[in-house]
């Protein structure tokens, strides 16, 4: 009994040590002015809509409000992480600092997987996989598939919000999310009806798809034909390739 009350005693008092430890470098790093600021951005996608030096002047409002030389705490350093994940293109942002009270800056960014193209090029936006508009950017132009309506018309601004846009959003996370297609999409087409059409990088073949449903299935058809038809007859042979109808390739 009383070597475990002492047992208890010691782990309290080693509790009670490391807690007074971490208050100390906790209040002793808060009085330390800022000596560096370090910018992380995620970048697995090789995107670059955003800088450290865009983040930089992010944090310090272009430099209205300097951070080196300050003592940022809590609430201080929420706001420049709402600051950081109010621009378009940071889906994350963490800011905090360490024990010699230098402030990180730790950032992932949104990217976009299409671009909605516009008769007037200097309105196109980007859709990011949540179906949310993403400005276009001059550090950066992403290669993703475009999407209109026939004949090039604008899609409205809020097509993607409702239950045909969440379709058409599937069909472009699925190009999006398979290197192959996201490499073969070129140009999307989406009728007024929500049917589906396409260009391609390689070969003349307009793919006609149909409504955005059974898109892995039909995606496997258009997959045959590239295996079976162009290595036999050619890749102009076919002008038009309809994977739309269950079980079958029409190609005229």
């Amino acid at each position: 009994m009383h070597r475990t009350v002492r047992n208890f005693s010691v782990v309290f008092v080693c509790l009670l040590v490391l807690g007074g430890l971490g208050v100390f470098a906790a209040v002793r790093q808060a009085h330390r002015p800022v000596g560096a600021v370090d910018v992380r951005i995620a970048n697995e996608f090789d995107n670059y809509f955003i800088s450290e030096r865009g983040v930089t002047a992010l944090l310090t409002k272009g430099g209205q409000e300097p951070v080196l030389g300050t003592r940022p705490e809590g609430p201080r350093l929420r706001e420049l992480e709402a600051r950081l994940a109010a621009h378009p293109f940071v889906r994350t942002a963490q800011v905090y600092r360490d024990l010699s009270g230098d402030l990180h800056a730790d950032v992932t960014q949104n990217r976009p997987i299409a671009r909605l193209t516009h008769p007037d090029a200097r309105l196109d936006t980007y859709v990011d996989a949540a179906g949310q508009p993403l400005p276009l950017s001059p550090l950066y132009t992403a290669r993703v598939a475009t999407v209109a309506r026939p004949g090039g018309a604008a899609l409205p601004a809020d097509f993607f919000q409702d239950s045909t846009g969440q379709r058409c959003l599937g069909f472009l996370r699925f190009v999006d999310e398979h290197p192959f297609w996201r490499a073969q999409v070129a140009e999307v087409i989406i009728g007024a009806d929500g049917r589906l059409s396409f260009t391609q990088q390689v070969g003349d073949q307009r793919v006609e798809f149909g409504p955005p449903d059974n898109i892995p299935e039909k995606f496997a058809k258009l997959m045959v034909f590239y295996r079976q038809i162009p290595s036999v007859l050619g890749w102009d042979t076919y002008h038009r390739v309809n994977v739309e109808y269950q079980n079958q390739i029409i190609c005229e």
